[in-house]
């Protein structure tokens, strides 16, 4: 837009642009969901969700020096950005 303001205030002829700079466009389709990677995905979850049922469990029958999110909240924090990146990247 500069460019062709700046040739209007100095007279100069416009120039033609290279026919050849856009040689070729690609449209490439989003790849359709794994459902055998959907179902790991689902399976994790499922183990992640009887791992917390038992670590509470743990904590609240024997003495443990730590609570249990220091174990919980850091296992569903990397399960959750596993799954939102693959849901993001798909």
């Amino acid at each position: 837009m500069f460019t062709n303001l700046l040739q209007l205030i100095m007279g100069r002829p416009a120039t033609e642009p290279d026919p050849n700079f856009v040689l070729e466009v690609k449209v490439r389709s989003k790849s359709a969901r794994d459902p055998k990677l959907e179902r790991f995905i689902l399976i994790c979850w499922v183990l992640i969700a009887v791992k917390h049922v038992f670590i509470i469990y743990a904590c609240a029958h024997w003495p443990v020096p730590f609570h249990q999110l220091w174990i919980n909240a850091p296992t569903f924090a990397l399960g959750l950005l596993a799954t939102v990146v693959y849901w993001v990247r798909r």
